[in-house]
């Protein structure tokens, strides 16, 4: 914003929620990317409180277009992108544990203080400016992602 106000360079701000898909790091401490390789290792699934804050998740491609369309586009301010769908961090265990056909253990671990109890964008502004909303599911999204996270698991 400050090179927009004082330079008048033309900048974009694009506030990402959850994001996640192929090329995702595998050990970066994300809920879809931990579930993912412990579900395919074969280890317990871990989720921390009871599972219930909620998370939305946007496919990365979803991510992208939005981005390609602010950056066509003149609005200087903020711009949130993501996908609105919540789920429950345990739902999105199960979901994992579905598509891998896991049979490994959910184990619960003690909440971090600082832990949102829901992360979910308002994309109204998308929507009217960009015509963007997100077109990619958890469940589609998890297994259009799920041989990048075999290779990982195996190389």
């Amino acid at each position: 914003m400050a090179y927009n106000r004082y330079y008048g360079v033309k900048t974009r701000m694009v506030r990402i929620f959850n994001t996640y898909g192929p090329r995702l790091q595998p050990n970066d401490g994300r809920v879809i990317s931990n579930l993912m390789m412990q579900a395919l290792r074969g280890e317990p699934l871990t989720v921390y409180g009871d599972g219930s804050q909620t998370r939305s998740f946007c496919y990365v491609s979803d991510l992208i277009d939005g981005i390609v369309r602010l950056a066509k586009n003149d609005e200087a301010l903020p711009v949130n992108l993501g996908n609105p769908t919540e789920w429950t961090i345990l739902e999105c265990a199960k979901e994992v544990q579905a598509l891998v056909g896991s049979k490994n253990e959910i184990v619960f671990k003690p909440l971090p203080q600082d832990d949102p109890k829901q992360r979910q964008p308002d994309i109204t502004k998308a929507k009217k400016l960009l015509g963007w909303e997100p077109k990619v599911g958890l469940r589609e999204g998890l297994s259009r992602s799920l041989e990048y996270f075999k290779m990982k698991v195996s190389g």
